[in-house]
Formats: structure tokens, sequence, C-alpha cells
């Protein structure tokens, strides 16, 4: 019987090589193919945050979180709390 949820579990992490970018996991959503190279990659990075998205109104929680890591990968410092804010409409 396949489990299913009503919220996205999320991370947003900073790379520790390449180009130490912020980036995002969304772990519920990883297939077999690909948990375990994405699950390494955070775990390997700077975590910023972590936190549960509802499933209603995810793909524009998505692009909040997006856009946010846009403006962190140009420069501009957020703090957690600042994203979450952002967020606040959308966490579980």
């Amino acid at each position: 019987m396949a489990f299913t949820s009503d919220k996205t579990m999320f991370e947003v992490y900073r790379e520790a090589a390449y180009s130490s970018q912020y980036r995002v996991v969304y772990f519920t959503e990883l297939q077999d193919h690909n948990k375990e190279t994405e699950i390494n990659r955070a775990m390997s990075g700077e975590h910023f945050l972590d936190g549960f998205l509802k499933d209603h109104g995810k793909e524009e929680a998505k692009q909040i979180i997006e856009s946010l890591l846009s403006r962190m990968n140009s420069g501009e410092r957020l703090r957690p709390e600042e994203f979450l804010d952002a967020l606040s409409n959308h966490l579980a």
C-alpha cells in the first residue's frame, strides 16, 4: 500500500562544493533513481533551513522558494526567519 501525505518535506542548503549556490531538495518527491544522490548532496552542504509545505498551493510555494534562492545566489543575505516568513501561508 502506498503512503500519501498532504505535505512535502524540503531543505534549503548551500552547496559545499561546486559553485556554493543555495539549493532546495524536496525529499518527499524524490524517486528511487535520484534519491541517494540528492540526499548525499544536501547532507554534504551547509544546512540553511528545512520544513514542510502544504500540498495545497505547493507549486506557488516552490515559485517563492525559487525566487528567494535566486536572490540569495545573487548575493542578497536572507535570514532563515525571513525565508520562512515569505512562505508562511504555505507551511504545514
